[in-house]
């Protein structure tokens, strides 16, 4: 991704993809609201624990809904866990070999697999979000800051007898090429499902800003391609999910407070330009 993005959020959105490791995509460290409902606490739950030389999957690996939980150890600065789903007969050596030859687009994953899940991961705090995961090969990716994922674990996915079923969202905004899908008013508490139905990997940030009349601006400087200076407009840490790829999805409460936000991918075409230039932001309205 651009580095001219990291005026809008610097943490966020250098996440687009270093793809030097396994896995062509890093994961932005979107300040993902803990889904903290009673529909998440009835998942099952599966954690992804972060330390600077490891990443570790405990918990529930059967096929279907589940809670996933993100934390990191002390020390940790930026973190990010991601989910790789397998393609059947690929590897986790092929995947390796091939995505370091593939160029940094994170679209050339798709022949290998798909990014299923994408959370932050803070050292001190817990961050959760809901997904569907089908039965298969995957591989946990982690890494801190601006820098390809580091580390990985794989693991399987078997089938469940009677997988759980996902909680319905509220609220369904959907990513496309290139724009944004769904309602732009969303209320505090209900729980928003954020979906990738573009061909292309895609981004799904959403940054809290001063007023509408700021939001304003940042879409029209984003369309212009005038980043700079954006930065102070934005009030707080962005929430959503992503990068994903097709048909990927995840579900949060939204639990950012009332007011205006601008809705955003910064995610690259293939020369070079980011989404937003192409119409790929909008602004947001959170209400009570």
């Amino acid at each position: 991704m651009s580095r001219r993005s990291s005026h809008f959020m610097p943490r966020r959105a250098m996440a687009i993809v270093a793809v030097s490791s396994l896995a062509a995509l890093l994961s932005l460290a979107v300040g993902l609201l803990a889904a903290g409902s009673a529909q998440a606490s009835t998942l099952p739950t599966l954690t992804l624990a972060l330390t600077k030389t490891s990443i570790t999957v405990s918990g529930a690996t059967q096929s279907g809904a589940v809670n996933v939980v993100a934390t990191a150890a002390s020390g940790v600065k930026e973190g990010s866990a991601i989910l790789f789903l397998l393609k059947p007969g690929t590897t986790v050596a092929e995947v390796e070999t091939g995505i370091k030859a593939s160029g940094k687009d994170p679209n050339n994953t798709e022949k290998y697999g798909t990014i299923v899940f994408d959370e932050e991961a803070t050292a001190g705090k817990t961050n959760e979000a809901q997904t569907y995961l089908q039965p298969g090969s995957y591989v946990a990716l982690g890494g801190e800051g601006e820098g390809a994922p580091k580390v990985k674990q794989a693991f399987t996915v078997t089938a469940a007898a009677s997988p759980v079923a996902l909680p319905t969202p509220q609220a369904t905004v959907r990513s496309i090429e290139f724009g944004f899908r769904g309602p732009s008013t969303w209320h505090d508490g209900e729980l928003v499902r954020f979906e990738n139905e573009g061909y292309l990997v895609h981004m799904d940030l959403v940054a809290p800003v001063k007023s509408h009349k700021a939001a304003k601006q940042v879409v029209k400087d984003l369309l212009a391609g005038k980043e700079k200076g954006i930065e102070k407009l934005i009030t707080g840490e962005p929430f959503g999910a992503g990068p994903l790829s097709h048909e990927a999805f995840q579900q949060i409460t939204i639990t950012a407070k009332p007011g205006w936000y601008v809705q955003v991918c910064f995610m690259e075409t293939q020369d070079g330009r980011p989404h937003t230039r192409l119409g790929m932001e909008r602004i947001i309205r959170i209400v009570k």
